[in-house]
């Protein structure tokens, strides 16, 4: 198996991309996983020297000359930067070169890099970004949280197959629950979308509809599969973690400021609070699938640091020994539903 890291893409490149990268092909050495560290073959290579022995590793660079800045205008980027490290690396996948992506750059040029350079899955018109949020009992899938923030009915359809498909074969949960994000459980509540989207996700095969779901359920653990356009699901997410980071400084600060004793008792809790500080931290994650695309994408937080890479490649390694693509493009072929025009 063959990843391609675009190494140029994210606030801490190319340092921090290739520490994760040695550190998943340190991790992965005896499982065959090799890593392509695409981008600037000077700047990789002195980042990756700087590291120490790596190259009893399976890591190799490719060089990309061009860098997609977080400014420019996505699609026009892409088109004009041929040679831009997000655009070889989707190009890479494309020619079967390497089995799936990972991108920690602009969110666009990464959607853009992709449906340009692997296409759609016949069936599928606008892709997907899968990401996972934790909760009481495990984690659940919002999709989409950002690739597209206006969708109609049929592409939330196309979501919560993919989603659902992506929860059974990479989250191993059984037939999840797939819920449609709105204001209230009632099937008559929610704005034009959501209404019409309702009776379309009650006729699927394939998917375990349970009806509308609210914001409270994701981390409740409620639902296994959330649905909803682009624009609120990035606003959900965003929610989500400056809600989570700021629940653990209020903790931090509220034992600062409390008197010896308290302190002291803190000290028996820690083991319980770097557990939950672990499993709100989006890095644990790694990155989130870009589904309906021709082959593995995955996209990382901007911010993504060395744990968030590593972890990343496993999420890519693990979309890619799942066959997720293949399981898309089957299930929509087979499912009627999506013959709709609505």
């Amino acid at each position: 198996m063959k990843v391609a890291v675009d190494a140029m893409g994210g606030d801490y490149a190319p340092d921090e991309i290739v520490l994760g990268a040695i550190q998943a092909a340190r991790e992965y050495i005896n499982e065959g996983v090799e890593i392509v560290l695409v981008g600037d073959q000077v700047k990789i290579t002195q980042a990756l020297d700087r590291q120490g022995n790596w190259k009893e590793l399976n890591i190799t660079v490719h060089h990309a000359s061009e860098v997609i800045d977080m400014h420019e205008s996505p699609g026009a980027a892409v088109r004009k930067k041929k040679d831009a490290s997000v655009v070889v690396a989707t190009g890479l996948v494309k020619q079967g070169i390497c089995d799936v992506a990972i991108c920690a750059g602009s969110t666009g040029a990464a959607v853009a890099a992709a449906l340009f350079g692997l296409g759609r899955i016949n069936g599928i018109e606008r892709p997907a970004i899968a990401t996972p949020m934790p909760n009481l009992t495990g984690t659940t899938v919002l999709l989409d949280s950002g690739a597209n923030v206006d969708s109609k009915p049929k592409h939330l359809v196309q979501n919560a197959i993919m989603g659902s498909i992506y929860a059974e074969y990479v989250l191993n949960i059984p037939r999840p629950r797939v819920g449609l994000l709105n204001i209230g459980e009632e099937e008559s509540k929610g704005n034009e979308q959501v209404f019409s989207t309702y009776p379309l996700l009650k006729q699927l095969n394939t998917v375990n509809f349970i009806g509308n779901v609210e914001g409270r359920d994701i981390p409740k653990g409620t639902v296994d599969v959330v649905v909803c356009d682009g624009f609120v699901g990035n606003i959900v997410l965003k929610l989500g973690e400056g809600l989570a980071s700021a629940i653990l400084q209020l903790v931090k600060d509220s034992i600062k400021a409390s008197g010896f004793w308290t302190k002291m008792a803190s000290m028996f809790v820690l083991p319980a609070l770097k557990s939950l500080k672990k499993k709100l931290d989006y890095a644990e994650y790694g990155g989130a699938p870009l589904l309906g695309v021709n082959g593995g994408f995955i996209i990382c937080h901007g911010s993504s640091r060395a744990k968030a890479i590593k972890n990343a490649i496993r999420v890519a390694k693990e979309f890619t020994e799942q066959e997720v693509v293949a399981h898309i493009r089957e299930t929509i072929a087979n499912e009627g539903v999506l013959n709709n025009e609505e």
